[in-house]
């Protein structure tokens, strides 16, 4: 019972956030000189409580209702946490210049390409890694303090030097496990359940603007997507399974 009360204290005073993976039950064990057992006892209390859950390659979570994404709207990741009435927050982990190589240069074409990883947030809490791939014509103008605070769709749509606006995005989600400094950023295990989404942003021509990979904790989204019946095109659309 005092395991129960230490971590269910650690719980609403926010050290351990919802979605947050707890200690593992050796560390928990060590810390409190209590057998294993004891340990499992004790998160079995809380798990009562609804409080923690285990979940496969995490070990015990904070319950939390997972961020649930809509796959047939163009808008941004935070644009749908404040819908959600979540609040989004971005912190810059790193920023380049490269020349545009490989699928890079197939996507987005020759010369140089600004490069930024960042870590996403949601009400203070890690939620994804991001890396967005933009020309350097377009993406070098922007300081690293508008970076963090506005995402590029609002930035290349506010600064009128696109030749054409940005239309839509094809996006390929699929299963991977979590690498090692991606976990560390993010406070999962390593090879936990990840989320790996690609997204390509074209503008109304046609042309790819933005290339962007996000890795989300498998635990904490939801991609959903709402299928209805339409008139055969040409043209691609819905959700496809490759």
């Amino acid at each position: 019972m005092e395991i129960a009360e230490h971590l269910r204290r650690e719980i609403a005073a926010g050290a351990i956030v919802p979605g947050g993976v707890l200690p593992s039950e050796a560390k928990l064990s060590r810390q409190h000189r209590a057998s294993r057992i004891t340990v499992r006892k004790a998160l079995e209390v809380l798990r009562s409580e609804r409080l923690v859950e285990p979940r496969q390659g995490y070990g015990w979570v904070v319950v939390a209702n997972p961020l649930r994404q809509s796959l047939g709207r163009f808008m941004t990741i935070e644009a749908q946490m404040e819908e959600l009435g979540v609040t989004p927050s971005r912190k810059i982990i790193s920023a380049s210049v490269e020349p545009a190589q490989g699928r890079l240069k197939e996507i987005l074409g020759e010369g140089d390409l600004l490069v930024l990883t960042r870590l996403n947030l949601a009400d203070g809490a890690p939620f994804a890694r991001v890396t967005v791939w933009v020309p350097a014509s377009l993406g070098t103008q922007f300081s690293i303090p508008e970076l963090e605070e506005h995402s590029f769709y609002q930035l290349l749509g506010e600064s009128g030097d696109l030749p054409a606006p940005l239309a839509r995005a094809v996006q390929t989600i699929a299963a991977v496990a979590m690498e090692k400094e991606d976990a560390k950023l993010l406070g999962v295990p390593t090879d936990s359940p990840a989320l790996r989404c690609e997204r390509i942003t074209v503008d109304n021509s046609g042309k790819a603007v933005l290339f962007s990979v996000s890795v989300f904790p498998g635990h904490k989204t939801e991609f959903v997507t709402v299928l209805t019946e339409e008139a055969e095109s040409m043209a691609p659309s819905g959700v496809r399974l490759v």
